[in-house]
Formats: C-alpha cells, structure tokens, sequence
C-alpha cells in the first residue's frame, strides 16, 4: 500500500525540475508576421528609460501572474501588454522547450503568428522604443557568433564554511556560460532572446 500511494504521488508530479514551483516563471511570446512576400521574425527595443535591460532587443513576455491561468496566457497578456495586439487576433502554433536559466529562474516560449501592421501602430512606447523584423530566410542563413562567459559562485559571509569538507578551501566548480548574439545591420540580438531564437531557428532548420 505504502509503494503503490508513494507511485501515485510520483506519478501525479509533473514539475519541470526542482525547484519550478518555487522558481521566477516567466513567458515570452516568438512572433511571426508575413510581410513582403516572406516570413519575419518580430522583436522589440526595450525603451530606454526602462530599469532593468534598456535598449535590448527581446521578444514580448514577462513574469507569470498568479491570475494567469498558463504560461501561454501570459505570454499572450505580455504581448498585449507590450505590442497592443489583441489576443483574439493572435495565432499560437507551437510551444518552445523552456528554458531554465537557473533552478530559480525558467521562461516558456511560445511561437506565433501577428499582424505586423497592428504591431507598428499599437505598441505600448513606455516599455517599447521600437519594434523591427528580420527575414527568417535571413536567420536561417546565418550563424550566431558564440562568445563564452566563465561564472564563478562566490558565497556570501554568513556562508556556514564550518559545515562542509575543507571550509573556505572548498574547490567551487566553475562554468561557462554560453551567449549567443545576431547582428542584422544596426540591431543586436543576444541573452536569453539569442538563446531561445537559437533554439528556434535550430528546429526548424
């Protein structure tokens, strides 16, 4: 009896990795639009008097509210929200693999389809400087160029040194963090959108 509840319960979890339901969640929306005759990729220039990352290129989203009833919904809220496109007029076709940036931080993409026109007369210039596309034969074309960051943990003071092997002469294992970065003319996509466009663009390859 005890193993066949304990099976249930272990069943029943559907968590992502430890530690999600304690994690920031967030979600973004990869917009698609048809103009001229082919296929673009939409992002927006975060405006400039933002506190946290102005003037990086990113796609729509942000954190998940309690009140949204799925990562999906919030994706389509955020892009509301940031581009004033009305949800009912936005075509979800396809979910992304999240991406976990950390056990305390994970992002759900979804990909869909926009209306370019409604996106250029309609988005919310206090979080917006400006929207632009690139080709997506043009990202399907080109490689990203890899640039690798070396992150080492550093422990706060009251870190209890006393408690494991070694103290403060504990060896820290260090690692590299991958970023990836686009340049289309006068634009720079890198971070967490070049991660998720890469992810993206891999698939459909």
């Amino acid at each position: 009896m005890f193993l066949e509840d304990m099976k249930k319960q272990l069943d029943g979890n559907e968590s992502l990795f430890i530690g999600e339901d304690t994690a920031f969640r967030a979600a973004v929306l990869v917009p698609l639009v048809h103009e001229s005759g082919e296929w673009h990729v939409v992002f927006e220039r975060r405006s400039l008097t933002m506190r946290k990352q102005p003037g990086d290129s990113s796609f729509p989203g942000g954190r998940i509210d309690l009140a949204d009833a799925s990562p999906m919904e919030a994706a389509l809220r955020e892009t509301h929200e940031e581009l004033g496109i009305d949800p009912d007029t936005i075509n979800v076709i396809g979910k992304l693999s999240p991406y976990i940036a950390s056990p305390s931080f994970v992002v759900y993409p979804f990909v869909a389809v926009c209306d370019y026109r409604e996106i250029i007369h309609s988005f919310n210039k206090e979080e917006v400087e400006e929207v632009f596309a690139i080709p997506l034969k043009w990202l399907l074309e080109h490689e990203p160029v890899l640039h690798r960051v070396p992150v080492q943990p550093a422990p706060l003071p009251d870190f209890p040194f006393d408690k494991i092997y070694n103290g403060q002469q504990y060896q820290w294992g260090t690692r590299s963090q991958e970023e990836w970065f686009y340049e289309y003319g006068e634009y720079i996509v890198w971070g967490l959108t070049a991660r998720i466009l890469k992810h993206f663009i891999d698939l459909i390859k």
